[in-house]
């Protein structure tokens, strides 16, 4: 660790979590079970996401063959169950680079204790516990240069409760919605609003022009 003239340090983590919201990615194994399978390297422009997954996960294994699958984003109280299911596969033969930490259910939903339901326009179902439900197909999927596939697919639904959605419109009120963030391997909510862009929908009158 060596310091420089601004005074920050210079350091090596072995993570760059920085702050994302956890997803649980679900999609249709072969015998037409569903797996599920948290992550949290996830980012949207538009319409589309992509997603970062593991190259020896049962999730990219799916996808690859059946290229569908739900987002589904839990809020902070089901933090327990996404840590539930974090060190578990579905491959039935534990990938030898994952042999040390994971082990093999068939069933994620019930160690999970979430629940599944069937999705409007994809195969796999969606989790019904999570607020925010997308449902998509891939586009594309690139072998990054580490173990690890980005997977960009289209969004063709979305899913909320209507305690997350402006009534009579179509955004999420993002005062009502808390997505569980994933930050350093640490879970967290959010906290208070700071403040809002200039283009958001549901930015509160500026009390200098009232």
């Amino acid at each position: 660790m060596s310091s420089t003239a601004s005074g920050h340090v210079t350091i090596k983590p072995s993570v760059l979590y920085v702050g994302t919201p956890v997803i649980l990615v679900c999609t249709q194994n072969v015998d037409g079970s569903a797996n599920l399978a948290p992550a949290s390297s996830y980012w949207a422009l538009g319409q589309m996401l992509v997603i970062g997954l593991e190259a020896d996960g049962q999730s990219v294994a799916n996808l690859m063959e059946r290229p569908e699958l739900t987002v589904n984003f839990p809020s902070p109280e089901h933090w327990s169950s996404v840590e539930a299911i974090g060190d578990v596969t579905g491959m039935e033969i534990v990938p030898e680079g994952k042999s040390a930490r994971y082990r093999h259910h068939a069933d994620k939903f019930a160690l999970a204790g979430l629940s599944a339901e069937p999705s409007d326009t994809v195969a796999p179902p969606r989790v019904a516990e999570c607020a925010l439900q997308f449902e998509a197909t891939v586009k594309r999927a690139t072998r990054g240069v580490g173990d690890y596939f980005m997977v960009e697919a289209h969004v063709e639904r979305v899913h909320a409760a209507p305690s997350i959605v402006v009534e009579g419109t179509d955004h999420v009120n993002p005062r009502a919605w808390q997505p569980l963030i994933y930050t350093f391997r640490h879970y967290f909510a959010l906290g208070r609003e700071l403040g809002h862009r200039p283009c958001s929908a549901l930015a509160a009158p500026d009390p200098r022009q009232v």
